[in-house]
């Protein structure tokens, strides 16, 4: 790092994730994340008071870019059941895309959400809060007959029942050969329970 650029929380995470890639997460210290960026572990500290602190915050930006990546779906225009599919579809597709482009990346995510339930809970209640918000919209529009209420309770059983396609625990099985296709037929199954 040169001396006159600032550290901040942000370059901070960036190396993290740097130094998890490369060592993992039993091995990544804040003593390699400092040296990463040149300067002493006592400035990382200054900004994350504990390793554990730096850990849940890296965390927690990995999985904030899937919130963010998803949140056009929420906001977009058009029939509230082609919004939904395409929400289901996209977060598979960051799921599996995440799982195939970095595996070693992907690992160390595994261990740290394990260690960070508090940021994972969070997390899940952020996509399930955009679910629920195409179902809103669905109920307003006469597409879904769920009833106002029961829309956070539906959101979180959308999410529940597509679990296989985004829960990391099933990574191994998004690269079989008939993956697509049950994806297709859970989705199906959905969007007829919301319209019966």
């Amino acid at each position: 790092m040169a001396a006159t650029e600032t550290l901040t929380a942000e370059r901070i995470l960036e190396a993290t994730e740097e130094v998890l890639r490369r060592y993992g997460p039993a091995k990544a210290t804040v003593v390699d994340v400092a040296r990463v960026l040149g300067v002493s572990h006592g400035s990382v500290y200054r900004h994350f008071r504990t390793k554990a602190a730096l850990r849940e915050a890296v965390t927690e930006r990995w999985l904030e870019r899937t919130i963010l990546a998803l949140r056009p779906y929420v906001e977009a225009g058009g029939p509230a059941d082609r919004r939904l599919t395409d929400w289901l579809t996209a977060l598979f597709s960051l799921k599996r895309k995440k799982a195939g482009g970095d595996p070693e990346l992907m690992a160390t995510f595994q261990v740290l959400i394990g260690e960070n339930s508090a940021v994972v809970d969070r997390h899940e209640q952020h996509l399930i809060e955009q679910i629920a918000g195409i179902l809103r919209d669905g109920h307003r529009e006469g597409l879904f007959t769920i009833r106002e209420p029961d829309v956070p309770t539906t959101a979180r059983a959308v999410f529940h029942a597509t679990d296989r396609f985004h829960n990391p625990a099933h990574a191994a099985d998004w690269s079989a050969p008939d993956a697509e296709q049950a994806f297709t037929a859970v989705v199906s199954l959905v969007q007829r329970a919301l319209r019966a």
